[in-house]
């Protein structure tokens, strides 16, 4: 198994309760062929440039292990996620 980390932006008007419910949705993808190392919420934060006309999100950073080939899965379904507005998931040296 990889060590990754994804970046997850969520939209600024998604609730906290759909957020939560959201990210243990992710959480639970990464869990059925991997483990998920840490989580940390850095909260509501300016972005750097505007993305379809919205300025600020919820940012979170999760750390993890996984196969390669799980990650296109993960990748997926961060894509077609309503609530995501930008993710990126990147290989960590070991």
């Amino acid at each position: 198994m990889n060590k990754y980390e994804a970046v997850l932006i969520y939209k600024p008007e998604v609730s906290d309760e759909e957020r939560n419910k959201s990210l243990e949705i992710f959480k639970g993808i990464i869990n059925d062929s991997g483990e998920v190392e840490s989580v940390d919420d850095w909260g509501k934060r300016k972005l750097a440039y505007e993305i379809n006309y919205i300025k600020e999100g919820y940012y979170y950073i999760v750390d993890f292990k996984a196969n390669a080939d799980h990650i296109k899965e993960f990748e997926r379904r961060l894509r077609i996620s309503d609530l995501i507005l930008r993710f990126m998931v990147i290989r960590k040296e070991d």
